[in-house]
């Protein structure tokens, strides 16, 4: 039986575990978190901490590793990856029902909800989660530790870069960049290079405030 470890219990993490079993990508969940006395939650146990993390792999607990830490602990989310990244095999979730084409590539740790569409030659880098309706387009790349929220859709030839936040019903037009550390606020339609860190919101985007400040 092949069981799945998931950092952070809250609800991104018992999503997670829901797609995890009832989609039949693993026979067992368990939970590593930090800020919880609980030992289990949702019919799920929490067997320890992050720190706990490689003496239960150790002990044979779990086979793989995904974190379910959100868009509000962009920096924690990444440096946990950094952390177990050449320790512990991180799995992948790709729901039955999200098409991937065969030439696209879909890194470690990389979570994928139902009704997505990953087009042609796509690139998803690592420990990136993607919500559901989302679209890729053909030859883009989003960049690792990324999160998109529902029904994203970015166009051919883009670049989407590391720790980037897309919101829900966001629109990149084709042959864009966006520089890593950027978020973009739910409808935003961005129509030029994104070239500073930082917020961006409305139709097209406007700069809002810089990276260091949201």
């Amino acid at each position: 039986m092949r069981t799945l470890a998931i950092i952070g219990s809250g609800d991104l993490g018992q999503q997670i575990a829901h797609f995890a079993i009832s989609d039949n990508h693993y026979e067992k969940v368990v939970f590593f978190d930090d800020f919880t006395q609980e030992k289990s939650v949702g019919g799920f146990s929490i067997i320890g901490k992050s720190s706990d993390v490689e003496q239960k792999f150790k002990e044979n607990r779990f086979d793989e590793l995904i974190i379910a830490i959100g868009y509000n602990h962009m920096s924690t989310r990444t440096n946990i990856y950094k952390r177990f990244k050449d320790e512990i095999p991180f799995g992948r979730i790709i729901h039955s029902t999200t098409h991937v084409d065969v030439t696209a590539k879909i890194a470690e740790g990389v979570v994928i909800y139902p009704a997505c569409v990953i087009d042609a030659y796509v690139e998803i880098e690592a420990n990136v989660l993607i919500n559901i309706g989302s679209l890729v387009a053909h030859h883009s790349i989003v960049g690792a530790h990324s999160f998109l929220s529902p029904r994203v859709a970015i166009a051919g030839f883009s670049k989407i870069g590391q720790c980037c936040i897309l919101g829900i019903n966001s629109t990149i037009i084709d042959n864009i960049k966006i520089k890593e550390n950027s978020k973009l606020g739910a409808g935003a339609v961005v129509i030029k290079n994104l070239n500073e860190s930082g917020l961006y919101v409305g139709n097209p985007v406007r700069f809002i405030r810089a990276h260091d400040s949201i």
